[in-house]
């Protein structure tokens, strides 16, 4: 049985990962009440304890807000922290995911998709961070595996932790009876978390190198937006509680689509946006 090693493991994609994989893996997975990867020492002694094949990094300050008005304390934790991690898992032996983010393009002018080749340029301090990690990474590790995900989304489950994603803010505003804001002018692939956590274990069987991971989407969010409440039955209340907002990248529009191809060629697979959102409605069961 293979043993995989995550770290970030109490957040959003690990949580699930480790419910779908616990019976198929031997799986320690460490959140940062249990791991410290800006302590050397303390992660070595970790590693080598639990002796892994494989090792899942996904623990980063990922905030945006956070990370730039604390740009110091992000730097230790996603550029330093991830070196550490590449380090230890090298003098382990283990082969090393390393966990990116479509936000190295945020800062783009061209529009996406973009693809595995194409010159990243981010403007935040966590698109930088991640962008930087990977330029290290590669130099420090060869048998390693960089994966650029798109924005997941899932609804709340039991034991499993949740982050911010389109589908939970649609039903979280409809809950609260807030507005919801969506621009025409914002682009990017949102993928159903099942789907990233059951195409994950093919990672492990393709090349080394960096693929971009998720789903396909030529709609704007607001569009998204109305998808979501039309398939839950709710088309009725677009006019009430969808607000086009058409100020927020009206000037430059915000497109960080991810090209996908690559990975498919290697047999990961995924729904378009649209059918990913209709797959988790009708999961739980939410048309009225």
């Amino acid at each position: 049985m293979k043993r995989i090693l995550l770290t970030g493991g109490a957040g959003f994609f690990c949580t699930r990962f480790t419910e779908r994989y616990k019976n198929e893996y031997e799986i320690l997975s460490l959140g940062r009440q249990d791991l410290d990867i800006t302590d050397v020492d303390k992660t070595k002694n970790i590693f080598n304890s639990f002796k892994p094949d494989y090792v899942i990094h996904a623990a980063a300050i990922a905030v945006t807000d956070f990370c730039n008005k604390n740009p110091e304390i992000a730097y230790k934790i996603n550029v330093e922290g991830s070196v550490n991690i590449a380090k230890i898992t090298k003098e382990v032996g283990a082969k090393l995911i390393f966990i990116s983010s479509e936000q190295v393009f945020n800062g783009n002018k061209e529009r996406g998709p973009y693809d595995e080749n194409h010159k990243p340029v981010p403007n935040t301090v966590y698109g930088e961070n991640k962008l930087e990690a990977e330029k290290l990474l590669k130099e420090i590790i060869e048998e390693l595996w960089i994966v650029r995900f798109t924005w997941l989304f899932d609804l709340p489950q039991k034991g499993l932790n949740m982050a911010s994603n389109i589908i939970w803010e649609v039903v979280s505003s409809l809950i609260k009876g807030e507005e919801i804001k969506a621009s025409p002018d914002e682009f990017r692939g949102m993928t159903y978390a099942n789907e990233m956590v059951e195409n994950f274990k093919r990672i492990f069987d393709i090349p080394y190198g960096t693929y971009h991971l998720g789903s396909k989407n030529d709609f704007s969010r607001y569009e998204v937006v109305e998808h979501i409440l039309t398939t839950m039955g709710l088309q009725h209340r677009i006019k009430d509680v969808v607000i086009k907002d058409s100020e927020k990248y009206k000037d430059l529009p915000r497109d960080v689509r991810l090209n996908t191809d690559k990975a498919e060629n290697y047999g990961l697979k995924f729904s378009s946006t649209k059918e990913g959102l209709s797959k988790c409605i009708h999961d739980y069961k939410l048309k009225f």
